[in-house]
C-alpha cells in the first residue's frame, strides 16, 4: 500500500524553521529516521519515500508554496494512481495550542489558506489532514507575520518531541487506518 504524505510549507531559507514549516520539519525528520533517499526535485516538490511494515511513504514537501498547495495534491495524487483517502496533509494550525495534534478525515480548511487550496483543486474536503499546534500568541491582524515566524526558544525546547509524536501520527495512519489513528492521536 502506498500513502502520500503531504507536508506543508514555504520553500526557501527565509522560511526554513518557521512555525508555517511544520509540515517540511516532520518530513525530514521521518526521511532521517527512515534513511530515505535524499529529497529530489519532481514537478511541484521534493519528494522521497521510505517503506514502514510493508507500506509505502511518500513524502513530499511542496515548491508551490502554501497558497497553491493544490497543484502538488493532485499531481502526486495522479502519478502515484491512489485516491485523496491514500493522502494525508501534515500542516500548521493556530487554532490548536502548540504542539497539540488533530488528525480529521474531512471538515472544513479553518482559515487554512494550504487546505483552502487543496479542497478546492480536488473538489472535496474528504482527504485526511494532520495539524500541528502552532498556538495563537499574535496581535489582532498580525496572523501572517506571526506563523512566518521562527518558534520562540522555549517551543525550540519541546519542538524535538513534538515532531517525534506527529511522525508516530503519521505511521499510525498507514498502519492502522485514519479512524483508529484518530483515537489514539485525538487523545485530550
Amino acid at each position: 500500500m502506498v500513502f502520500l504524505i503531504l507536508c506543508l510549507g514555504n520553500i526557501g531559507p527565509e522560511y526554513a524553521n518557521t512555525r508555517h514549516n511544520i509540515g517540511f520539519m516532520v518530513a525530514d525528520y521521518l526521511a532521517a529516521k527512515f534513511e530515505a533517499p535524499k529529497f529530489e526535485l519532481g514537478r511541484h516538490a521534493f519528494a522521497t519515500e521510505f517503506r514502514h511494515k510493508g507500506h509505502t511513504y511518500k513524502l513530499v514537501k511542496p515548491t508551490t508554496y502554501m497558497n497553491l498547495s493544490g497543484k502538488a495534491a493532485q499531481h502526486w495524487l495522479s502519478t502515484l494512481k491512489i485516491e485523496a483517502d491514500k493522502m494525508l496533509v501534515v500542516t500548521d494550525d493556530l487554532a490548536l495550542p502548540f504542539g497539540k495534534l488533530r488528525l480529521k478525515g474531512q471538515g472544513s480548511a479553518g482559515g487554512h489558506n494550504g487546505l483552502k487550496d487543496i479542497q478546492a483543486t480536488l473538489g472535496t474536503d474528504v482527504y485526511a489532514r494532520l495539524r500541528f499546534g502552532v498556538d495563537a500568541n499574535f496581535p489582532k491582524g498580525r496572523q501572517v507575520d506571526y506563523v512566518l515566524e521562527p518558534f520562540s526558544a522555549d517551543e525550540r525546547i519541546e519542538l524535538p518531541t513534538h515532531i517525534e509524536k506527529t511522525g508516530e501520527a503519521v505511521l499510525a495512519f498507514g498502519a492502522v487506518g485514519l479512524e483508529r489513528a484518530m483515537n489514539v492521536v485525538n487523545v485530550k
